[in-house]
């Protein structure tokens, strides 16, 4: 648990006048974490960034997950979890009945998604039907962050009319997410039609000489198309979250 008597002592302070609420809130910001040996949970991460911790399941065993859902559960502390089966679904929620399984996403979540400002929206857009996971993880993450997020999936470079067609909407996004995998050709298309900030997201989908992403993260990253950024490989998460931040710039949250 975070310290309690270092929070009470804060608390305390304030109480008495001898410091304001936003000391209280800078000093909160920086509070230890909650250790379960095996690992930290960042409790305040929320206060600090805006948004939880995010889990990572890939990698940790059920036994984990069930553990650090308990505990999150027992501090009243959003639950978010990535790369999660429906086993590791099933473990969450025992403990966190009201999650949410996004499938598509394998993404475990309380939903409870609130549009910020919904004049504004991230468009999520995949080269292919196999890049759908990848761009759902994205598009979750950045609903979950209370952004109004549209989707526009399939439309590659092997029928460039698709994303073509298309134009009006590509045009009304205030940021888009491109996720394609193969040769990666996709962001440098809607770089070139687009004034908005697009961040590229290489997916391992391809065939041996894809390298499991490598072609395509290297295709991206050396775009000619202004206003591109790229994330790391099958990284839906974090080209959500950017993209999230990005949108929500000079709102009040």
């Amino acid at each position: 648990m975070v310290a309690k008597r270092e929070i009470k002592k804060i608390l305390q302070q304030f109480q008495a006048g001898q410091i304001d609420i936003d000391t209280v809130l800078e000093r909160l910001k920086h509070f230890p974490y909650d250790d379960l040996n095996f690992v930290k949970i960042d409790s305040h991460r929320s206060l600090r960034k805006g948004f939880p911790e995010v889990i990572y399941c890939q990698g940790k065993s059920l036994e984990q997950i069930a553990r650090i859902a308990e505990r999150m559960k027992e501090n009243k502390e959003e639950f978010i979890a990535t790369r999660a089966t429906p086993e590791v679904y099933q473990v969450i929620k025992k403990y966190i009945p009201e999650v949410t399984y996004f499938e598509e996403a394998r993404l475990v979540a309380v939903d409870r998604k609130k549009i910020i400002n919904p004049d504004k929206f991230i468009l999520i857009i995949s080269a292919g039907t196999s890049d759908i996971p990848v761009a759902e993880e994205a598009a979750v993450i950045a609903e979950l962050m209370g952004n109004r997020v549209e989707r526009l999936y399939d439309v590659g470079v092997a029928g460039i009319h698709r994303i073509l067609d298309n134009k009006k909407k590509l045009l009304s996004a205030n940021v888009l997410v491109v996720v394609a995998g193969m040769e990666g050709a996709l962001p440098s298309v809607v770089g070139g039609l687009v004034d908005k900030p697009i961040i590229a997201v290489p997916t391992s989908v391809g065939y041996g000489s894809n390298f499991g992403g490598l072609s395509a993260l290297l295709a991206m990253l050396n775009s000619c198309a202004p206003g591109l950024a790229v994330v790391n490989i099958d990284n839906g998460f974090g080209a959500g979250y950017m993209a999230g931040l990005i949108n929500q710039l000079n709102e009040v949250i």
